[in-house]
């Protein structure tokens, strides 16, 4: 799937971000395993704390506050961020409970992620379940490349 985002950023014309929590920068991983991968892929940053989403994504604290690291609107923050940092046109990021743990409230397998285009923010929350840490990052990974691909090949 990377080499099909990789391929539709191309053709678009555009460049791309990662802002990864949850992941620990699987995303990018996954996007800069590809060769040739830097003409497209700009960086990213794995913000694990929430004094790195603010200071170098821009999230903040009203947001973290309100509704806790794990939420769509840090999500929306914390992708526009990447965007706005790396004059990137697309951005994506995740924000999640890997596992093991979790609450009521926030259970394990909760991640919420976020793109950021020309076009605008959108976010959304997946149930991963109590699935283990490996098998949510890995399909965080995989979703997180989805919403990418699609958003670049809607440009």
């Amino acid at each position: 799937m990377a080499q099909a985002l990789l391929a539709a950023c191309r053709a678009a014309g555009v460049c791309l971000a990662t802002a990864e929590s949850c992941t620990g920068g699987l995303v990018a991983a996954a996007l800069t395993d590809v060769a040739g991968s830097s003409d497209v892929v700009l960086g990213g940053v794995v913000s694990y704390s929430n004094a790195a989403k603010m200071d170098l994504l821009g999230v903040h604290s009203d947001t973290l506050d309100a509704h806790g690291a794990v939420s769509e609107p840090v999500a929306r923050q914390m992708a526009t961020g990447a965007a706005t940092r790396f004059h990137a046109e697309i951005a994506v990021s995740t924000t999640g409970i890997a596992g093991p743990g979790g609450s009521e409230h926030k259970p394990e397998g909760r991640v919420c992620f976020a793109v950021t285009t020309p076009k605008g923010t959108q976010s959304q929350t997946v149930e991963f379940g109590a699935l283990g840490r490996e098998a949510v990052r890995a399909r965080s990974v995989e979703h997180a490349l989805t919403l990418l691909l699609t958003a670049a090949e809607t440009l």
